[in-house]
């Protein structure tokens, strides 16, 4: 059966469900649901998405908002649909453009206004131990050596919505319902009645496939491919490596992830491209996994070589 509604985590699903002028209210409610009582957003504008990735794979893997609240806290709002090398690196980076942009001329006393990074993951943390890996929502904050918050207006907020199971009978509060939209909006063939709020309601008639324009609804096919396509390698290249790794060792498993990454972005391979990883070691295959990231052509990405 046809989905009735988008999927959120295609760039146009969420674009369309949070990023636009008309659809500013799911995104000021899906966030209040994560922000302290302090923060709470009336009103946002849109800023321009100038720090988005640089490189085709790193845009298809993440979407940025960008906006500011009235009272002048700034959210970076990033759905990330693949895992990457140094992603937290690269979250901290983009969080510093915010801070920079508040920089005034002349005598300035350095004050600054909140920012926030949401990041809405299509997978898990697989470097925490037991107990913290299974949670929905991880926060942030920088902290002194006693634990205690050394400076609060700097916060991480990383939802590894995998980690969300709770059924549509479970669903009580306001973010768990974001939570399991997030999740299962493109798998519903209606509206579920504990769904039924006001901001729902707006939510699923932004959604609706049916409404769309034909342009619309041919950019939304574009995109769902994109990510179904993505989804796929990064699934088959884990099981392949996991299958490799338990039989060849972890060499094998990154050398067959990297193979399908170069194989998205750059296409099929020239067979000097495919010995050339058959031969490669742990370090080389680590180096050009990084690369991959920021190189746009196959001879930035083997520079080295």
């Amino acid at each position: 059966m046809k989905e009735k509604y988008i999927n959120l985590f295609t760039d146009f699903g969420f674009k369309k469900a949070f990023g636009e002028e008309a659809s500013k209210e799911h995104l000021i409610s899906f966030l209040n649901t994560l922000l302290p009582e302090h923060h709470q957003i009336h009103e946002l504008q849109f800023c321009n998405n100038e720090y988005q990735g640089a490189t085709a794979l790193d845009r298809k893997a993440i979407f940025d908002l960008n906006c500011v609240s009235a009272t002048g806290e700034y959210f970076i709002v990033e759905l990330q649909k693949a895992k990457q090398n140094f992603f937290k690196d690269r979250s901290v980076f983009y969080a510093t453009f915010p801070i920079q942009q508040q920089a005034q001329r002349g005598d300035w006393d350095f004050r600054l206004s909140a920012v926030y990074t949401i990041g809405i993951l299509d997978f898990v943390f697989d470097d925490e131990d037991n107990a913290q890996r299974d949670e929905v929502i991880h926060r942030v904050q920088l902290k002194n050596q006693h634990h205690q918050v050394f400076y609060d207006k700097l916060t991480f907020i990383y939802l590894t919505l995998p980690n969300f199971r709770k059924t549509e009978d479970q669903l009580d509060s306001l973010q768990d319902k974001w939570f399991f939209l997030f999740r299962h909006l493109h798998e519903l063939d209606g509206i579920p009645p504990r769904l039924r709020e006001k901001v729902f309601l707006s939510l699923f008639e932004k959604a609706s496939i049916a409404r769309f324009q034909p342009e619309e609804r041919q950019a939304y096919e574009s995109s769902l491919k994109y990510y179904r396509d993505l989804k796929n390698v990064i699934d088959t290249a884990r099981e392949e490596g996991r299958e490799e790794g338990r039989e060849e060792g972890k060499e094998e498993g990154q050398r067959t992830l990297l193979q399908n990454l170069i194989t998205l972005k750059y296409g099929a391979l020239p067979e000097d491209i495919v010995l050339k990883l058959a031969q490669a070691d742990t370090v080389q295959l680590r180096r050009w996994s990084e690369r991959i990231l920021t190189a746009d052509t196959l001879a930035q990405l083997f520079a080295d070589q």
